[in-house]
């Protein structure tokens, strides 16, 4: 079996498995950021392609794979990849849902505390050698913290399934939207509520995103959504950038209606200098902080990863049915 893979193969060497695939698949590595031209010279023919979930994966693309069985996502994200061209062919599209879980929900409440605690400005304040006026600035407006908070989380996936885990180790009350609401023996299991999405965004001080990049999500978070905002709440996106109404969002921080936003992703990604939120952080900097989409960068996130990838090519090995089909095969 021939697997045509577009991610870093030093993370593959450090965290690959012993397993039959690795020991007997040819596994050849090139670039992400290569051509599909470089990639077909050197995989055309391959069974697996494995993929970031930052490669563009085209109908052009998969149609010029005659052999092509599965493509799998080495990581969550899978909006990149044409679904439909692939389901048309019969390949599996599959991803690595849960990988990154623990990573990505430690991050966002590490990125709720910090606007919370208000630490980019704590940070100028030190920096500028105002100890003494910051300390005393915090002490006439004592900031809140996540054991008074009430969180609201976009999406119950995995993400958001750990981070309610963590938020509630914090004491903080956890309410989610979803668009399928779990069961009340579930939520109680969770410790987690279930709120319309304008009620969510009318009772919660944080708002923490963790949905897929959708045609559903896309700018879910839309003008009418802030419009409903609890004035001062602040808000985490740790999922997808599509989810949010750039423009939306940054008249929402310039009324003063959204505190302080902390954010993972962004659209279009890599955002350079002339993106609207960077250009926001430049304006407001105590109350933006961005992220070059590190959430799932860990050690053990590329260790999960590495390992569910072959688990899948094991089963295309053995001509089994892969794990964590996502485009209804």
């Amino acid at each position: 079996m021939k697997v045509l893979i577009l991610s870093p193969k030093g993370r593959y060497d450090l965290y690959a498995p012993d397993c039959p695939s690795r020991r007997e698949a040819e596994l050849i590595f090139r670039d992400r950021t290569g051509t599909e031209e470089e990639w077909l010279a050197a995989g055309a023919d391959a069974q697996v392609l494995v993929v970031t979930p930052v490669t563009h994966i085209r109908r052009e693309l998969i149609g010029q794979m005659p052999n092509l069985r599965l493509i799998q996502c080495d990581g969550v994200g899978f909006d990149r990849i044409d679904l439909e061209a692939a389901r048309q062919r019969g390949i599996y599209v599959c991803n690595n849902a849960g990988c990154n879980a623990g990573a990505v929900a430690e991050l966002a409440v590490t990125l709720m505390s910090m606007l919370l605690h208000r630490t980019l400005w704590g940070d100028r304040m030190m920096k500028a050698g105002l100890h003494s006026q910051a300390t005393q600035t915090l002490e006439r407006n004592v900031p809140p913290d996540l054991s008074v908070s009430h969180v609201g989380l976009v999406g119950l996936g995995h993400i958001a399934l750990a981070t309610a885990q963590r938020l509630r180790v914090n004491g903080s009350r956890v309410s989610y939207y979803a668009r399928h609401r779990r069961t009340a023996e579930e939520e109680a299991a969770l410790g987690v509520s279930y709120l319309p999405l304008y009620e969510l965004a009318e009772q919660c001080d944080v708002i923490s995103l963790h949905l897929p990049a959708t045609a559903e999500s896309r700018h879910l978070l839309d003008r009418e959504f802030f419009a409903h905002v609890k004035p001062g709440a602040f808000l985490v996106n740790t999922a997808r950038g599509a989810i949010i109404d750039d423009d939306a969002l940054c008249q929402a921080v310039r009324s003063g209606r959204i505190a302080g936003v902390a954010l993972d992703a962004y659209e279009p990604e890599p955002a350079g200098a002339d993106h609207p939120l960077v250009r926001l952080a430049a304006e407001f900097p105590d109350r933006i902080i961005l992220c070059p989409h590190q959430g799932g960068v860990s050690q053990a996130a590329f260790r999960n990863a590495v390992r569910m990838v072959f688990e899948n090519l094991d089963h295309i090995l053995a001509g089994e049915r892969p794990e964590r089909v996502i485009n209804g095969l």
